[in-house]
């Protein structure tokens, strides 16, 4: 068997969706399994579409996740050498194309049968070419378009694999044909599944909160949405769900890819953020949760870690954070509404019990107090809401006069 050699080759015109994360992952995976070489090419021939600072995200985010390429190209870079119109003038001097209007247009031929062995799915898929229609391969302007620059680029780049996603399949006729007529070897192709929306219909490019940068954002780490997209479309044979990148990468076989669209599960995804959240040192943990809240920087390393180690096992999100932990940065007074009938004697005896030293436990016992209803007033007086970290480790970090000072606010 030849050397494998995968690519992922997005275009830099947005956000790196969660689908082209999916898609770089299983190439690199693919690649990395066979000891191959995974290549970065970046699809730059639509400067219509593109957007400044697109490309450098793609590399940045590709690198965060680990996914270290091996050999980079750049399509523009490609074009000023004129890899893409030497190849359309061999296929109009050939009789496979034509010039129109400035552009080299592919001549599809009649009544023959087109097509291949898709790896992914592992089935044949064949076309009628009378259903196909004729494409421009080269604009006018120099620059190929799609149809013509990925087949010259795999080519050239000895890609082994293709790996891409389903909505590619009805150009592939189209490359086949590429293919054939320049007289080149073909690649294993294969269309990866659709992910789905929850709510119905493919999921959506346009939607914010599906692209990688956004989930980052809402405080996803890098390690589960990383894991989170391994399975959707792919699965172990041993039902595993915990992956590192290099165990994946292990484990890897093509036979695993799944047939079936998989739905993209926000709570699936939380549970895995939840699960390397819980895995992080506290010290790692309290580093990323400070891009969360600048706030926390400003304390005491102790304090930090006090809180970090108390929000640790309650949280899905980095995000969470600040709603959860952001009564030890700033009080705000809760409204008399929050409380239970007897709040103003319940914190009446806390304050009493933490100015003499004494352990809250026991006050409800002393006062006769329901249990519940006297934390429950104690967490809202303190903390703005029923639900926080426990109260008494909470009060540990805000300190005996901080606590104090906020009781006598809302009894007084």
């Amino acid at each position: 068997m030849n050397k494998v050699r995968t690519r992922f080759a997005p275009s830099p015109t947005g956000s790196l969706h969660i689908g082209g994360l999916r898609t770089a992952l299983y190439a690199y995976a693919l690649a990395k399994h066979e000891n191959g070489d995974f290549i970065l090419r970046i699809e730059d021939t639509d400067k219509k579409r593109e957007v400044t600072g697109s490309r450098e995200k793609i590399e940045e985010l590709l690198t965060l996740f680990g996914l270290k390429w091996d050999e980079h190209y750049v399509q523009s870079e490609r074009v000023e050498k004129g890899i893409y119109k030497k190849a359309a003038e061999k296929l109009e001097k050939s009789g496979y194309a034509y010039n129109e209007g400035g552009a080299i247009r592919l001549k599809i031929p009649k009544n023959e049968k087109v097509g291949f062995h898709d790896f992914v799915l592992n089935k044949d898929i064949k076309w009628d070419t009378n259903t196909l229609e004729d494409l421009v391969l080269l604009k006018s302007d120099g620059f190929p378009t799609y149809h013509l620059a990925v087949v010259v680029d795999d080519n050239d780049m000895k890609i082994s694999h293709v790996l891409r996603g389903h909505d590619w399949m009805p150009s592939t006729p189209i490359h086949l044909l590429v293919y054939k007529y320049l007289g080149l070897p073909l690649p294993e192709i294969g269309h990866l599944t659709d992910i789905l929306d929850p709510d119905g219909g493919k999921l959506s490019k346009r939607k914010g909160s599906t692209t990688c940068e956004a989930l980052l954002k809402e405080g996803y780490l890098p390690e589960a949405i990383l894991n989170f997209i391994m399975l959707l479309g792919w699965a172990p044979k041993d039902n595993k769900e915990l992956f590192s990148l290099d165990e994946f990468v292990k484990a890897f076989d093509p036979s695993g890819f799944q047939k079936a669209n998989p739905i993209f599960n926000r709570e699936k995804l939380d549970w895995f953020n939840g699960q390397y959240i819980r895995q992080l040192p506290d010290k790692e943990l309290n580093s990323r949760l400070k891009t969360q809240d600048s706030r926390l920087a400003e304390l005491s390393e102790d304090k930090q870690l006090a809180i970090t180690s108390l929000v640790k096992d309650r949280i899905k999100k980095l995000s969470e954070f600040r709603k959860l932990a952001g009564f030890f940065f700033e009080w705000q007074k809760p409204a008399p509404r929050m409380f239970g009938r007897y709040y103003k004697d319940h914190l009446a005896a806390a304050i009493n019990a933490i100015e003499e030293g004494k352990s809250l436990e026991n006050v409800p016992k002393e006062k006769r107090f329901k249990v519940g209803d006297f934390f429950m007033d104690l967490r809202i007086a303190i903390a703005g809401s029923k639900f926080t970290p426990p109260i008494n480790d909470s009060i540990m970090i805000l300190g005996k006069d901080e606590t104090i000072k906020r009781l006598k606010k809302i009894s007084s």
